[in-house]
């Protein structure tokens, strides 16, 4: 199944220069504006968008750089651009394994942090963020599980670190950070 929702989604790339444009700039680039739009609130009310850059950032760093790093540590997956000859990627990607995606984890989890402290604004998140990774499939880069791991993986992430923050010590510690506010 994973194989051929692939071959549904990479086999729209190629014919149409637009379409692949926009799907390269999702893939590579889209992922900024997302998060310069945290910054952009949190710069523009502090108070009230501190939670919520901490947690959508926080989450996002660590899914990504925790939870993807230890998995990818344990179990090593093979990108659809390694495994068949005939995948002409539209964006590089290195040689490393694929499972799950760090882009998805990053993005998922970014828009689960947002969603968690403004439903609309979370919304709109998660519909980029499932941008993002349908472009990286579309791109050659990624199978569809990859993506779908991604997703779990970035909102257990973002509930993690958002209870990690409204229930605990660290809660102290935010606050405390003066600068911030």
């Amino acid at each position: 199944m994973n194989t051929t929702l692939f071959w549904k989604i990479y086999s729209l790339s190629g014919d149409n220069y637009w379409l692949d444009k926009f799907m390269i700039f999702s893939a590579e680039w889209l992922g900024y504006l997302l998060v310069l739009g945290i910054i952009i609130l949190f710069v523009a009310n502090r108070r009230k968008y501190l939670n919520l850059a901490v947690v959508s950032i926080g989450s996002a760093i660590i899914g990504r750089g925790i939870f993807v790093t230890t998995i990818r540590f344990f179990y090593e997956h093979p990108r659809p651009f390694m495994v068949f000859d005939n995948i002409n990627k539209l964006i590089d990607h290195d040689v490393t394994s694929s499972f799950p995606s760090g882009h998805a984890t990053f993005f998922f989890a970014l828009a689960a942090g947002v969603y968690l402290y403004n439903k609309k604004l979370g919304v709109i998140y998660f519909v980029l963020a499932g941008l993002i990774g349908f472009a990286r499939v579309f791109a050659g880069v990624h199978w569809p599980y990859d993506i779908v791991s991604g997703f779990v993986v970035g909102i257990l992430s973002g509930l993690l670190i958002q209870f990690l923050i409204t229930k605990s010590a660290f809660r102290g510690a935010i606050r405390k950070i003066s600068f911030l506010r």
